[in-house]
């Protein structure tokens, strides 16, 4: 077995997948950098809060006033550069650092994409993508016909990961059997023209993108590993992406996830765009200065492949970390996000948070909407740590303003896939004596239903 690996992590690969996944990447996360800068994204949703999510462990990172343009600034020259292969060391430092600070600024404005982008760019970090077709090649004359195999196979894991953890994550009881949560968003697409008024309301074509959505992320990562079957991946990958960009707002995620499949082609497929590419830039990009060698040798190489390993061991074994809590996944999110369980639930919320005098009895009721925008409070109103969070936030205002011997509770009623409302978080707990951990949130009230599944 030590001899198989051996040999593994000596085989090489063309260099052009990898410089064609690069620059892909780059053009890619500056457009989505500048989209999130046109929509005015940035002022609505880190500078004009009043308060702001943490994630646990994170809560030193805050959004940085208006200094956070200059962090999306960053952000996106350093993801130009990348494209370029430009200092790219430096240029995917900065861009990991940049985003993933971006991402950890506010819990609201978690998606998994975001964390996709995250743990990609981390990865590669480690990986030569710059041996070829980059600025780097004519500033240090040299350039490299092939890489190491596993620097590419390592992006094909984590994408392998990402689509099939998707698909076991819908092999559950509400998305096979009830269509849930589909056949509450579909019909409301029915402004789409010639599908929107029939085909969107049909109680058939819903179980249909259900099942066909589970099939398709636990079988697309298997078929673009073959030759024979990579063609028809391809075109279940592009039309999957475009159909579900059509229906959901999910922004960029859908054209990032086409473009990385393109790393499964053979290196003939790459060379051709890299041709592409040449031919309409006004400049020659390979001058016969440049000295092409034929293998690219790392230096810490040890250091790098265990690295490299142990993320790749966290992105296999994190997702599972749910089945350490008791209770529905579903409803309390303990270990839910992380996990590639993507689009998965319909939850809404209602939370009313009463300040309490220990001593007295004395009560009031707050207005959400003193300290939170609608869309955090919609959020917060159906995840127990936005709603730990927010109940000790209010307890140090309160605290703050002179109210003495605060005490914090909710009344909190949520609605799960299509189910009548309940109560969610125990009234009769003070919210702000509880601290948050990786415990088990025991003043979640028990789920009264049951979805079976992975």
């Amino acid at each position: 077995m030590i001899l198989n690996i051996k040999t593994y992590l000596n085989k090489t690969t063309p260099s052009a997948p990898l410089a064609v996944f690069r620059i892909g990447f780059g053009i890619m996360m500056c457009f989505s950098i500048l989209r999130f800068w046109y929509h005015g994204w940035i002022d609505k949703l880190y500078i004009q809060p009043k308060f702001h999510f943490s994630y646990y462990g994170f809560e030193f990172i805050k959004p940085l006033g208006a200094y956070t343009y200059i962090l999306f600034i960053i952000c996106a020259l350093a993801a130009l550069c990348i494209a370029a292969g430009y200092k790219y060391r430096i240029a995917i430092i900065a861009f990991f650092l940049s985003f993933t600070y971006i991402e950890l600024m506010d819990k609201t404005t978690y998606l998994n994409h975001y964390y996709f982008i995250s743990i990609l760019s981390f990865l590669m970090l480690f990986l030569p993508a710059n041996a070829c077709f980059s600025v780097d090649n004519m500033l240090r004359k040299k350039s490299y016909k092939h890489i190491p195999k596993w620097t590419t196979d390592s992006i094909k894991l984590l994408l392998g990961i990402v689509y099939f953890y998707a698909g076991l994550a819908k092999l559950n009881s509400d998305w096979l059997f009830k269509a849930m949560p589909l056949k509450i968003w579909l019909p409301s697409k029915y402004d789409l023209p010639f599908i929107g008024e029939n085909l969107m309301q049909q109680n058939w074509f819903h179980y249909a993108m259900s099942w066909s959505g589970a099939l398709y992320d636990l079988s697309v990562p298997f078929l673009l590993l073959y030759k024979k079957t990579r063609w028809l991946a391809f075109v279940l990958v592009v039309v999957f992406h475009v159909f579900t960009r059509v229906l959901f707002p999910i922004g960029m995620f859908p054209f990032i996830m086409i473009m990385s499949t393109l790393l499964f082609f053979d290196s003939g497929f790459h060379y051709k765009i890299i041709n592409a590419i040449k031919k309409l830039l006004p400049f020659k990009v390979s001058p016969a200065s440049v000295l092409k060698l034929e293998y690219y040798n790392f230096q810490f190489r040890k250091p790098i492949l265990l690295v490299v390993s142990l993320f790749l061991c966290v992105q296999l074994l994190f997702p599972f970390r749910y089945l350490c809590y008791p209770g529905e996944l579903f409803w309390t999110e303990e270990g839910y996000r992380f996990s590639w369980r993507v689009m998965l639930m319909e939850k809404m919320g209602i939370s009313t948070f009463k300040i309490v005098n220990s001593e007295t009895g004395a009560f009031f009721y707050v207005d959400n909407k003193d300290f939170l925008t609608p869309f955090q409070e919609k959020q917060m109103s159906s995840q127990p740590d936005f709603i730990l969070e927010y109940a000790h936030f209010l307890g140090d205002h309160f605290t703050a303003n002179g109210h003495k011997n605060v005490q914090v509770f909710v009344e909190s009623y949520v609605a799960l896939n299509g189910r009548l409302s309940e109560p969610f978080i125990d009234k009769n707990v003070d919210l702000y004596q509880e601290k948050e951990s990786f415990k088990t949130k025991n003043w979640i009230l028990p789920f009264t239903d049951e979805i079976k599944g992975l």
